[in-house]
């Protein structure tokens, strides 16, 4: 680690509370940002922040060339990479042979102690789309985890008596993922030679330097997802952090574990590359479905001829979306590695019970399609779901997992994967309403600090508004007309809408629906280009920026 201390400090500043009292965890900001592990961020982000920044401006070349009519293609420029078959990715870490649920939430204490006290196989603890990214919520995600990993939670909630602790005696605890904030994403309350730290590079740089030996000791980790990529540079670029973070440890390669989201459409067509590229680290790949709807509309948003209809209509059965979800299981068990099925977003309804047998009958089907086509595992973000989704898993597979499933037979076109024709498909003011509702309720909780929001008994995080602020926005872009009313869809209805929809709202206490309503309509309207991501579009409007911390009070 000698190249670590001599990394300097000089151009850095910290401009988020670092000395405030602990909340609900024995650790506190300043055991996090100490001035070692400050110094390994920095490093990060000097090395490497140049290339992340290159790469998010080819993204907007892809954009404008699809723009301008463009098709997606498999490269040829690594055609040797697909057509080889002898290669894989190395073997799974031991912990990670069996991933047949894995529970998903953000890293703050409650959900926590909830997650590992839940008999899944795998908690992944999110930085990402469940987490509003305020400095409160990121710093103390980073002491949740400290503490959780070293068995050091324990409190009491006040108003319930509850008490929250992570039990582990006589019980399998849940194996603990990290998924750090996408590429896309800066954090302001850092600053390194006068622009923002990479988030990634803060997020995955602040858990690797405290805990990266510590649970390599445990055998558990460090376990990693990677959230949002659209090149498989761009998961080059994590390889190749994650080779000098291990160096500077003096760990052995290798010993990173990372499950890629494919969630973008352009990344799609990549799949042997991007676990090429992580090939000693990779851990397999999982079908972030969400996400992926929601970058097929903004990747193709400009052609009318692909315009989705009312997001419920958007299963997993449309050709688009099963043709992705072959895709990545051949590709997955074919190099050796895990294929992880999507997201069960349902809450359990616990006042009715016939809806709540319906809500559960869909979540049984859509985990008996996911292990019947080859998935290794799913995700659910409600404990809830479990015994439903685990007895669907351990009837259909017995096994930790099934990459002996080989599906040589699988032939995914290029056409296939923009295959967006819906057979019946429908937009309706009934769709209309929904996206309004969910958008402008999601962003206004997120504007509040809260990423992961139940609305209309679905868990909703920022991958599923993202499809309903897309859509709305597509919806107007080319004036569609509704199936039921005949209505056209326009900025200026849109825009009454959501005024409606904010007026409802209007007195509730600190509510933040007004700003939600202003940054929906000005994309709506076109006063503003369509954000790439939601996360981007409000992130200033979260930002609280403290004092300049003095960088020699640190630890």
């Amino acid at each position: 680690m000698a190249e670590l201390y001599t990394t300097s400090l000089e151009g850095v500043k910290i401009l988020g509370e670092v000395y405030n009292t602990p909340q609900l965890s024995k650790s506190t900001p300043a055991d996090i940002l100490t001035k070692d592990a400050l110094k390994f961020i920095v490093l990060l982000h000097r090395a490497f922040n140049g290339t992340r920044k290159q790469l998010l401006e080819n993204r907007q070349k892809v954009q404008k060339s699809l723009d301008a009519g463009e098709k997606l293609h498999f490269l040829k420029e690594t055609e040797y990479i697909r057509s080889d078959p002898n290669w894989k990715c190395s073997p799974s870490h031991p912990k990670l042979h069996c991933r047949k649920i894995e529970i998903t939430g953000p890293p703050d204490a409650k959900m926590i102690v909830n997650a590992f006290n839940t008999d899944v196989f795998t908690y992944m603890s999110d930085f990402e789309d469940s987490c509003s990214p305020t400095w409160s919520n990121m710093i103390y995600g980073q002491t949740n985890l400290y503490d959780a990993i070293r068995d050091n939670i324990d409190f009491t909630n006040e108003k319930t008596g509850k008490r929250y602790k992570i039990q582990r005696e006589g019980r399998r605890v849940p194996v603990l993922i990290v998924r750090p904030r996408g590429w896309h994403m800066v954090d302001s309350h850092i600053i390194i030679d006068n622009e923002p730290i990479s988030a990634s590079i803060m997020d995955f740089g602040l858990f690797f330097f405290h805990n990266a030996k510590y649970l390599i000791d445990q055998g558990m980790g460090p376990f990693f997802y990677l959230p949002k990529m659209e090149h498989y540079k761009e998961a080059q670029l994590w390889n190749d952090i994650f080779c000098v973070a291990q160096d500077c440890f003096e760990i052995p390669r290798g010993s990173i574990k990372a499950t890629v989201l494919i969630e973008t459409l352009p990344i799609s067509y990549q799949l042997d590359e991007v676990l090429y590229a992580l090939k000693e680290h990779s851990a397999g790949l999982n079908c972030g479905r969400w996400d992926y709807m929601f970058s097929t509309i903004k990747r193709l948003r400009n052609h009318k001829e692909y315009i989705l209809p009312d997001r419920q209509q958007v299963t997993m059965k449309v050709s688009f979306m099963t043709n992705y979800v072959k895709q990545l299981i051949k590709t997955c068990h074919k190099r050796g590695v895990h294929a992880m099925g999507g997201m069960a977003a349902t809450i359990p309804i616990k006042n009715d019970p016939a809806k709540n047998a319906i809500a559960m009958d869909a979540v049984k089907q859509d985990k008996l399609r996911e292990v019947l086509a080859g998935h290794d595992g799913t995700w659910i973000a409600h404990p809830g779901l479990l015994e439903t989704a685990l007895d669907v898993f351990q009837k259909n597979m017995p096994t930790p997992n099934q990459l002996h499933v080989q599906k040589p037979e699988t032939n995914v076109t290029e056409e296939d994967l923009i295959d967006t024709k819906i057979e019946g498909g429908e937009i309706t003011m009934k769709g209309l309403d929904a996206n309004i509702y969910i958008g402008l309720n999601y962003m206004e909780s997120w504007l509040r600090g809260l990423g992961c929001v139940p609305i209309n008994n679905l868990m909703e995080d920022a991958a599923t508004a993202e499809v309903s602020r897309l859509q709305l926005w597509s919806w107007c872009k080319h004036a569609v007309k509704m199936n039921d009313t005949g209505d056209i869809i326009t900025p200026e209805l849109v825009s009454k809408l959501i005024d409606e929809e904010v007026a409802k709202n209007a007195t509730k206490p600190g509510n933040k629906f007004k700003v939600a309503a202003d940054c929906l309509k000005k994309e709506i309207s076109g006063e503003v280009e369509v954000a790439e991501f939601l996360t981007t579009l409000l992130y200033d409007e979260i930002v609280t920026l403290g004092p300049e911390v003095d960088l020699s009070t640190l630890k």
